[in-house]
Parts: C-alpha cells; sequence; structure tokens
C-alpha cells in the first residue's frame, strides 16, 4: 500500500466508513522509530568525536609522559643570545722585586746610569750622624793619577783605573776629600783596596787651601763593586794630624761613610728604576 503527500490513504471500516490501515501506520510509526534512532546515534557518536578531540587537546598542552618529554620538549629551544664582542682579557703586570744594588755596582754592563762629579756627589751638605759637612768643591777626570798621589798611583794604574772622581767637604776646621775610582770589575776594585798605598791627592775649594799637602794627615780606603774610594782628612790651617788627632780621624771616617752610602744609592737607583720596566 502506498502513501500519499498527506499521509497513509483511508480504506473501508467495519462500519462502512473509512477506515485507517493499521498495519500501515504500524510500519511508519517504526520507520520513524528507526530514523530518530540512527539520528540520535549520529549525534551522540558527534559529540563522542568533540570530546575525544578535547581530550587530546588538553593532553598535547599541558600533559607528559613519564619519560619527561612534554610538549615544551618538542619545542625549539631558545637560541642562546649571541655574545658581543670578547672582553679583554685582564693583563697583569708581573710583580719582580728589585734586584740587589750589587748587581748592578758590580757589572759595567748594568752599570750604566750617568757617573759624574754631580751625579755622584749632589749634596751641598753631607750629614753623617748629625755631623754636617759643606761641599766646597768637586772634581771629575778620565785620567786617575792626578787624583793619586805617592803609593797609590802605581796601584790604580796597575788594576786599569778608568776614571776618578772627587769632592771635598769642611766643618768646623776641618776638611776631607773623598776620592772614587771606577774599574771593570769588582775584583779589580778589591784589588786596589788589598794593594792600597796612600793616597788621594786633595782638592782644594773656596775658602779651603791646600790641605794635607806636607803634613800628616787620616786616611781610609774601602771598595764597594767596581768602585774603590778613599778620604784624606785634616785641619785646614795645616796643623797634623796625627795618631791622637780624634777629630781628624772622625772627618775621614765620616767621608768613607758618606762615599759608601753615595755608591751604594747609585745601586739601589738603578735597581728601582729597572724594577720599574
Amino acid at each position: 500500500m502506498s502513501f500519499g503527500q498527506g499521509g497513509p490513504e483511508w480504506g473501508p471500516g467495519n462500519g462502512g466508513g473509512p477506515t485507517p490501515d493499521w498495519a500501515a501506520l504500524a510500519d511508519e510509526s517504526a520507520r520513524r522509530h528507526s530514523r530518530r534512532r540512527r539520528r540520535a546515534l549520529v549525534g551522540a557518536g558527534a559529540l563522542a568525536t568533540v570530546a575525544v578531540a578535547g581530550i587530546v587537546a588538553v593532553a598535547v598542552a599541558g600533559g607528559g609522559d613519564d619519560s619527561g618529554d612534554d610538549a615544551s620538549s618538542s619545542l625549539p629551544s631558545p637560541e642562546k643570545p649571541s655574545e658581543g664582542p670578547g672582553q679583554p682579557e685582564p693583563s697583569f703586570k708581573e710583580d719582580r722585586p728589585p734586584a740587589p744594588p750589587q748587581d748592578f755596582l758590580n757589572d759595567p754592563r748594568k752599570d750604566t746610569a750617568p757617573l759624574t762629579e754631580k751625579t755622584l756627589f749632589p749634596d751641598e751638605i753631607a750629614a753623617v750622624d748629625g755631623r754636617r759637612y759643606a761641599r766646597v768643591s768637586t772634581d771629575a777626570s778620565p785620567e786617575c793619577a792626578p787624583g793619586a798621589v805617592g803609593g797609590l798611583r802605581p796601584v790604580l794604574a796597575a788594576n786599569d783605573c778608568q776614571r776618578f772622581l772627587r769632592a771635598t767637604y769642611v766643618r768646623q776646621g776641618l776638611a776631607f776629600t773623598l776620592g772614587v775610582g771606577v774599574f771593570d770589575s769588582k775584583a779589580d776594585a778589591a784589588a786596589v783596596k788589598s794593594g792600597y798605598q796612600p793616597n788621594v791627592a786633595s782638592l782644594p775649594g773656596g775658602n779651603v787651601k791646600d790641605f794635607c799637602r806636607s803634613v800628616t794627615c787620616r786616611t781610609t780606603v774601602n771598595s764597594l763593586g767596581r768602585y774603590a774610594f778613599f778620604t784624606i782628612a785634616g785641619h785646614t790651617d795645616g796643623k797634623p794630624a796625627g795618631d791622637a788627632d780624634e777629630p781628624a780621624k772622625q772627618a775621614a771616617l765620616d767621608g768613607s761613610a758618606y762615599g759608601y752610602e753615595r755608591i751604594l744609592q747609585r745601586g739601589k737607583d738603578q735597581s728601582a728604576a729597572d724594577a720599574a720596566r
């Protein structure tokens, strides 16, 4: 039996009038129920699909497994900022202690500072243990013989004296002349000290006339590095200075101490300059 667009066709009923075709209605109802059920199943499947997609999205966005790999591990790691031009490494000046002054005083290859009467005898006043002596004259010569008298001249020549410098200082009627001979080695200067014969020639100047020329005076000799140094001390009025003349003896010793100090200072200055380079 077929149905029109308005519904099922009606057939004759028991009362003579048209009655519904119950069998057709039952079939139509069954078909409608089946269609509704299929639509419900399709809708439920779609909802299930959306729910699963949501779970997966959450898992990808914030979940992870026990291996420690997560979504962030699959992303490229941030690039390390590129470093700019390298900073210069700090540099440190090598600190070294100054060499002993004798290293310079012993070796002419190192002992190269200017050597004149002004650099060796720069002080107008030589102070030794509170005793003050005024400088009155200085002298320097490449020839050693003019600065020596008596037995000192041949001793200087035998050891190849290269230069001779002198200075005279005066105090309370006493004067000393300090003479410094320069040699090529410490051994030469030591040989002069051991073979010493008097003496350095006194050097007059200012109000100090010739002294210790023809009278007894006090003398000393010593050496330091390649330098040998000598003093002669006496009275400026020409009075002899014998063995018992303690003031004249003290003046000679003071002159020797001042000479030692000046030569040693020369070595110290060169040592300090070398360490500062």
